[in-house]
């Protein structure tokens, strides 16, 4: 991630609400969650700590033992 330039004036986005919202936004235009990180903070001051609650985890597909006969 870049280092923000502190000259730039960015939007905070503060209210659960207002960031889902901008996730939603995000989401259509980025093709991958890192691309999604990368636009938020370059377009928005955000708690990234608050961002990760509302990103979903991305789980590994859970691997099925064979049945037994």
């Amino acid at each position: 991630m870049l280092n923000a330039d502190p000259l730039v004036a960015r939007p905070t986005l503060t209210s659960p609400n207002h960031l889902s919202i901008a996730l939603d936004g995000l989401r259509r235009k980025a093709g991958s969650k890192a691309e999604i990180w990368q636009l938020l903070t370059q377009h928005y001051t955000v708690d990234l700590d608050a961002v990760a609650a509302l990103m979903p985890n991305e789980d590994p597909e859970p691997t099925w033992l064979a049945t037994r006969d």
